[in-house]
């Protein structure tokens, strides 16, 4: 027996409140996205800071931070001096994932081993 198909006016419903939630998803998408967001949460790091700490190469956390500076989750400021510092940080946008990361992790505590 084929599934019941919804109405015509439904499915476009269905896909536009699908779009709300996959779209920001996507722009945070990649796991070192997640990672380097997720650290930040304790606060301002230095590049070598936060490479020692999410594990990632120099080239991919170059990326990967210029992508979320360009997205507005991160903020970077520079510290004149010798040498030049470099320090990264989240945005309000990004601080406000704080949340979201806390209940991703009561989900994994409760399901992630089941």
């Amino acid at each position: 027996m084929p599934a019941p198909q919804p109405a015509s006016g439904d499915e476009q419903n269905l896909g536009k409140d699908a779009c709300n939630v996959v779209e920001p998803i996507s722009q945070l998408g990649s796991q070192w996205r997640l990672v380097v967001l997720y650290d930040l949460q304790q606060g301002e790091k230095r590049f070598n800071e936060l490479k020692r700490s999410t594990g990632t190469s120099s080239r991919t956390l170059s990326r990967i931070v210029d992508d979320l500076q360009e997205l507005g989750y991160v903020s970077r400021r520079l510290e004149e001096g010798s040498p030049v510092a470099t320090y990264y940080s989240l945005t309000a946008k990004g601080k406000s994932l704080c949340p979201v990361f806390d209940e991703l992790e009561k989900w994994t505590k409760e399901w992630g081993d089941k």
